[in-house]
């Protein structure tokens, strides 16, 4: 069973249509008890970073989601705002992250000499960095469905896992240890979406091969 984090920010609707369609069951859990319960967990996310820690803060679910996370090593996958709210902060607000993974959100810059569209939206393809069971059997030039404006710099070396392109490169899946996070939408991406949820939910036990 993989419990998907309700606290008022993400597609929850969709992301529990995917992971039907990969065979993973799922629930929705809205408060600590629930969160203590879980097996695995998927943080989504979309909106601003403060509001989505104000979010998990008035529910009372930080504390239970690093007791479960960081203490016993409950496998959690973060979704675009979910992935940057493992972070310790970003420049979109004041409010620190949650702080499990080294790094913090910067804004996408454009100039003169090489202008971009903010925010990044759209289909972008993704480069793998290293082996992780997350990309395992991705194929050939994955792609997936991006919406955001802020991406995460200054991470550890090794937690990159794969990274994309607009502008600048920047970290597109990260995992460390039993965290991993993706800047994109998988329950938007279609045939690759689904691929690797298939893969957060063999790696976490929820569904067997």
């Amino acid at each position: 069973m993989i419990s998907i984090v309700d606290y008022g920010l993400g597609n929850l609707a969709s992301i529990a249509k995917m992971l039907d369609r990969v065979g993973a069951e799922c629930n929705f859990v809205r408060t600590p008890e629930a969160v203590l319960e879980a097996t695995s967990l998927i943080l989504p996310g979309v909106g601003a970073f403060d509001h989505g820690m104000s979010n998990l803060r008035a529910r009372g679910l930080v504390e239970p989601l690093t007791a479960k996370v960081k203490d016993e090593g409950t496998p959690l996958l973060g979704l675009c705002l979910g992935m940057h709210l493992l972070t310790h902060g970003s420049e979109e607000g004041k409010l620190p992250g949650l702080g499990w993974i080294q790094g913090r959100c910067v804004r996408f810059r454009s100039d003169a000499s090489s202008p971009i569209k903010i925010p990044h939206m759209g289909w972008n393809n993704v480069r793998i960095v290293r082996e992780h069971a997350l990309v395992h059997d991705l194929g050939e030039n994955p792609r997936f469905y991006f919406v955001h404006a802020y991406y995460a710099s200054g991470l550890s070396e090794g937690v990159e896992v794969a990274r994309a392109t607009h502008g600048q490169e920047f970290p597109a899946i990260i995992a460390k240890g039993n965290i991993a996070g993706v800047q994109f939408h998988p329950e938007k991406s279609h045939t690759f979406g689904m691929k690797l949820l298939t893969r957060f939910a063999e790696s976490s036990g929820a569904v067997t091969l």
